[in-house]
């Protein structure tokens, strides 16, 4: 194609922060009516990127043409004059506010007082054209994740934008509701729209993409069209080697129960019920995965079994001790590990330093009275984080500068440096690149061959059989049936999933 068909030209782009280097001298062209999908591991500079591009980042070099000419924006503001928009992957919205309201939010008009109604008229004709289902009277604090990214949608769709860039789209959507993105940005691709999605899920980019731009450590590395690669290649391109999509998971001897779990009853945030008469076991050496579409009372039942929501019923109990309705301190004390599903909300305290959170289930070991002995401490942080390859310049780093790769990773670190008997892994893999996903899980399998439980909590299926030796599913709170993954078949687990009632265990 002819350069004037590019509607975005972003040529030698150099963007730096302190220690590293985000964009590397990156060239990234965007065809008219095309979805280009930028891909690359968590941290490798797709973000940044397209920060610059839509003003969010001024770049040390380089040069951005939009529709051929050349551009240079100061904020966001400029680029959504020149009929960009931006969904990002944590969502730009005021909960406290109606549809209406978040969509025509920080729009400049001529009058004093905009015209509500008619803005709502509009919104609601777009939302019915896209087939964006949304009531545009709705606070946003009632809405689903799913439904506030639509909100995210109609702002850009209201203000007209010709170039859409979505960061991580589907990373909090169910696999219905991202069948329905897909569909919509394929609705605005026939218009001739323009869409980046970046992503690091290869699957996915598969399936929606014309054009993909491979990065990896703030490097270029491929730009290649779909119909010429395979998922195989685009591995290997994002991560710089070979990826092995399927772990061995040799037989481990089976200990005695490290978690037992009877007759386990909680209600969720609402005060409903979210778990029904729960029961099952972890023994020593095993992973027992819990299989179920989300919401189904996986959060809940994460947050009972490490003291963070109270019983209404059952008993729990870890390696001999009754644990039932103890304190997180407590549960800690007695050697379980956890991940989190939530790694900025739960996992880690943002603001502190990498270190702070590497140590932070430790201070007592590290503490002289009432004082920190921080050259003791600091040495520990920095052998777990080199140990898990956690990437930092530096232990006395905000957490917050980790992309979502190196926060999961610096969970784990500080999760299995302690050693624990039993580990509850809540959605250890959610949001991860293909590389990380990989490790992540290695490491899982690994702490199985140790002889230690791992309850392994996923709502990605193939993730469940691929590491599980036996799996439970669960249903609007109560377990379908367990069943040894080995035999197991995705028509019996699917069944169970959708409510039909196959109780015993094989």
């Amino acid at each position: 194609m002819a350069n004037d068909d590019f509607v975005v030209e972003m040529r030698d782009i150099v963007k730096t922060f302190p220690g590293v280097t985000a964009n590397d001298h990156i060239n990234f062209q965007l065809h008219r009516g095309e979805i280009h999908s930028l891909l690359g591991e968590n941290g490798a500079g797709k973000t940044t990127l397209m920060n610059v591009l839509y003003g969010m980042y001024r770049p040390e070099s380089g040069e951005i043409r939009v529709n051929g000419k050349r551009v240079l924006f100061d904020s966001p503001q400029d680029a959504i004059a020149m009929r960009i928009g931006m969904i990002h992957q944590h969502f730009m919205l005021v909960p406290a506010m109606n549809v209406t309201e978040n969509v025509i939010l920080g729009l400049r008009s001529n009058r004093v007082v905009v015209d509500e109604a008619s803005a709502e008229k509009r919104i609601g004709d777009l939302a019915s054209s896209y087939g964006l289902k949304v009531e545009p009277h709705s606070f946003i604090w009632q809405l689903s994740v799913g439904e506030q990214q639509r909100v995210e949608i109609l702002k850009a769709v209201y203000r007209e934008a010709h170039i859409l860039i979505l960061d991580e789209p589907t990373a909090v959507l169910t696999p219905n509701e991202s069948k329905d993105l897909f569909r919509i940005l394929r609705k605005m691709k026939d218009e001739g729209k323009s869409i980046v999605y970046i992503s690091h899920k290869l699957e996915e980019v598969m399936e929606i993409s014309d054009t993909i731009t491979v990065l990896r450590n703030g490097k270029l590395v491929a730009n290649v069209l779909k119909k010429d690669t395979s998922k195989v290649e685009l591995a290997k391109m994002m991560v710089g080697r070979e990826v092995v999509f399927t772990l061995s998971k040799p037989p481990t001897k089976i200990g005695q129960p490290v978690l037992q779990v009877s007759n386990l009853s909680a209600l969720n945030d609402r005060k409903m019920p979210a778990l029904r008469n729960v029961s099952f076991d972890v023994k020593g050496g095993e992973i027992l995965g819990i299989a179920g579409v989300s919401g189904n009372g996986q959060r809940e039942l994460a947050d009972v079994l490490t003291g963070r929501r109270k019983v209404t019923g059952g008993r729990i109990n870890v390696c001999g001790t009754d644990v039932t309705d103890v304190t997180p301190r407590e549960i800690v004390d007695l050697n379980v590990g956890f991940i989190p599903e939530d790694r900025v909300g739960v996992g880690l305290i943002m603001g502190l330093p990498i270190l702070n959170n590497a140590i932070i289930k430790k201070y007592r070991d590290f503490s002289k009275g009432p004082l920190l002995d921080y050259r003791v401490a600091s040495d520990y942080a920095k052998h777990i984080v080199s140990e898990y390859g956690v990437k930092t310049p530096n232990i006395a780093y905000p957490t917050r500068t980790l992309s979502g790769g190196n926060l999961q990773k610096l969970i784990l670190a500080r999760e299995l440096a302690r050693d624990p008997t039993l580990l509850v892994a809540s959605q250890p893999t959610r949001g991860l690149d293909v590389g990380a996903t990989e490790e992540i899980r290695a490491k899982l399998l690994d702490e199985r061959a140790r002889g230690r439980g791992v309850l392994l909590i996923s709502e990605d299926l193939d993730e469940i059989l691929s590491l599980s030796d036996r799996i439970a599913v669960i249903f609007q709170g109560e377990i379908m049936g367990i069943i040894d993954a080995e035999s197991a078949k995705l028509e019996d687990i699917g069944l169970m999933m959708a409510g039909s009632k196959r109780m015993g265990e094989s």
